[in-house]
């Protein structure tokens, strides 16, 4: 089995979901031996960090700690990295041009999945930084699968809710809120909603009547794939 490096620390609650996954999902697979795993916790300032989520501002003070962490995780031994946030992928390009082991894209895998399923119409519910920065509508055009995103007023209070679970403050009315942004989607014929910040999957995991995929859980899934090759 190969050895995955996880740029973590981004979101600590969610990061410990996806370890946990991975490790029972490979037991699933296996029984005998556990994955080897090496996690980097980016010590990121909480300022920095508010500053993307909230406002996309400032992104590129992000580059130095995740390049670090990176490399930290290449020199301990990992076969390839993964990075459980998507907001972060927008700096991928960078990550992938600091190190020489592969490292898998979370907005890459979740395009196959979709494409695997055949969904043609996707509800995108993220971060701010993940809608302005466009990774999922670039990536949806380019494999030619249609996508709805929040309005600007429901997008501003994601940003809000999305800070509240990154620094462990889950509210009912957060949730309320979100409830009704998918609710919204129902009226824009979509065939799902992708749950697009892997710390969204806390405040709602399922919907009544829309399927609700988890970005982080298809990552979780492609990861085990490449940690069993």
């Amino acid at each position: 089995m190969k050895t995955v490096g996880i740029i973590g620390g981004l979101g600590p609650e969610t990061t410990s979901e996806f370890y946990l996954d991975i490790v029972f999902s490979c037991h699933k697979k296996t029984k005998k031996a556990r994955p080897g795993i090496i996690i980097a916790s980016v010590p990121l300032p909480y300022q920095i960090e508010e500053d993307l989520i909230t406002n996309n501002i400032g992104s590129e003070r992000y580059v130095p700690f995740l390049v670090n962490g990176a490399k930290r995780l290449e020199n301990a031994g990992a076969d390839f990295l993964v990075m459980p946030c998507n907001s972060l992928h927008v700096f991928i390009k960078e990550i992938r041009n600091a190190v020489d082991i592969p490292v898998l894209s979370i907005i890459e895998e979740t395009v196959k999945f979709l494409k695997k399923n055949n969904l043609n119409k996707v509800g995108i519910v993220s971060t701010s930084a993940t809608i302005q920065n466009k990774l999922y509508e670039t990536a949806f055009e380019e494999a030619g699968i249609a996508y709805a995103t929040p309005d600007d007023f429901q997008q501003t209070k994601m940003g809000k809710f999305i800070l509240n679970l990154v620094t462990g403050q889950q509210k009912n009315r957060d949730r309320e809120d979100l409830i009704q942004i998918i609710n919204d989607f129902e009226k824009k014929d979509v065939d799902c909603v992708a749950l697009a910040c892997t710390d969204l999957q806390l405040l709602i995991p399922k919907h009544p009547r829309l399927k609700i995929f988890d970005t982080m859980k298809i990552f979780a899934d492609a990861t085990v794939e490449e940690i069993m090759k």
